[in-house]
């Protein structure tokens, strides 16, 4: 048994408490009062239900080709150091899990990581649902890999027979993205229009076809309000922003584009970007979801679109704390329950509470303790960050998972 005492932090509430971990089921077994004969005494850190990341790219899949740039050993490797307990994978891989077979291999592979996967399936022109519950991705236009559609009526074709089911857009108008393939810039050639009018698209599909939704890394001010519109409507919608969309914006790039160029791109002004974090704060906008997409510097060099994120999340994390003033409770919010209420849709044990016969799987943040974001420190298997040179006003303390310390 794992006994941690310390300031937990709950949707509504944040008290000092005495927590109780069985490390042979990995579940929370007793909440109770400080005795201060924990394992683990902590003094003004806060405790965390677990962060969890639903928009993980881990690269690794059936025929390893990608295995250079991340595997899943290496990934939840990074999870752990940026205090995520938990991730979900993405399905554009060489060889996609797309059916039974093809999703059973890729998941043998995920057991080798320290963390939990969830597995998304991939949607593509010629697929069908699994035969067990599943979440699902559908790359609107073309990204990063071969598993997109060329035509909205394309989508739709298929999407119908997704009745149901739970279905994350990555929302980008092909038709729009096409027009502008000339553009001379990355940020030109996607513009916010071809965001905006799949967004729009995805909610028409999600209403039509009955399907539980989210709309994955959105970047855009009009697209949110569209979404904040259609969930006052009922529309069973949620929304992911990234830590890129909400730090950085067009005025800060400078002669660093190219390594900084990612799908969709980072192209909103300031006060776009001001605009999506007071939303997150708010809770308007559900989840902050990395989209961590780890490529080599010299496939960055080259003009591929991804950022890495894993290892910097919770540091970013206290960055929203002491910059934009974010509570405790709207990072628990944000990072631990809505996160955990789609993840455990697709679990045995559920995440996101820090109660009696919930995961023990914790984590903690000391945001008074800076962190300066360095090479030597991350564990993704790429080896670089954009947050490389920057200073976050806190750190990780410790990262538990099922009830095993990882940290001080």
């Amino acid at each position: 048994m794992l006994c941690i005492e310390g300031l937990i932090v709950n949707s509504e509430t944040q008290n000092r408490r005495r927590i109780e971990i069985d490390t042979i089921t990995g579940l929370i077994i007793k909440i109770g009062q400080p005795t201060n004969l924990a394992d683990i005494i902590l003094q003004d850190e806060l405790i965390f239900p677990g962060f969890i990341d639903l928009h993980v790219h881990a690269r690794e899949d059936v025929d390893h080709t990608q295995d250079y740039k991340e595997d899943f050993t290496t990934a939840g490797e990074a999870a752990i150091n940026g205090g995520i307990v938990a991730f979900a994978d993405m399905p554009n891989n060489p060889v996609p899990p797309i059916d039974n077979m093809s999703y059973e291999a890729k998941n043998n592979l995920a057991q080798k990581s320290p963390v939990p996967i969830l597995l998304y399936a991939g949607i593509g022109p010629h697929t069908k649902p699994l035969s067990k519950k599943v979440p699902y991705k559908a790359f609107m236009g073309p990204s990063v890999g071969d598993l997109f559609f060329t035509s909205l009526d394309e989508l739709e074709s298929m999407i119908k027979n997704y009745t149901g089911q739970y279905v994350s857009f990555h929302c980008e108008d092909p038709k729009i993205l096409k027009k502008n393939s000339r553009a001379l810039t990355h940020e030109a050639q996607r513009p916010p229009e071809a965001e905006i009018s799949a967004i729009n698209f995805a909610l028409y599909l999600i209403e039509k076809y009955n399907i539980i939704g989210k709309i994955c890394h959105c970047s855009t001010l009009e697209g949110i309000n569209k979404i904040v519109d259609a969930k006052m409507r009922g529309i069973n919608v949620t929304v992911e922003v990234t830590p890129h969309h909400l730090y950085f914006d067009e005025t800060m790039l400078g002669d660093k584009r190219k390594s900084f160029q990612v799908n969709p791109p980072i192209r909103q002004t300031k006060e776009n970007r001001l605009a999506l974090i007071s939303l997150l704060k708010k809770g308007d906008i559900d989840c902050l979801a990395t989209d961590h997409a780890p490529h080599s510097i010299e496939e960055k060099e080259k003009g591929m679109s991804g950022l890495t994120h894993l290892d910097t999340y919770g540091p970013f994390v206290s960055w929203m704390a002491k910059e934009h003033d974010f509570s405790p409770q709207e990072i628990a919010r944000a990072c631990s329950i809505n996160p955990a209420n789609f993840f455990n849709k697709f679990t045995e044990f559920p995440y996101g509470k820090i109660e009696k016969g919930y995961m023990g799987s914790l984590t903690i943040l000391d945001l008074n303790k800076s962190v300066t974001i360095t090479k030597n420190m991350l564990k993704t298997k790429c080896g670089w960050s954009q947050f490389e040179g920057i200073t976050f006003p806190g750190s990780v303390f410790m990262t538990i998972i099922k009830g095993k310390v990882y940290g001080k």
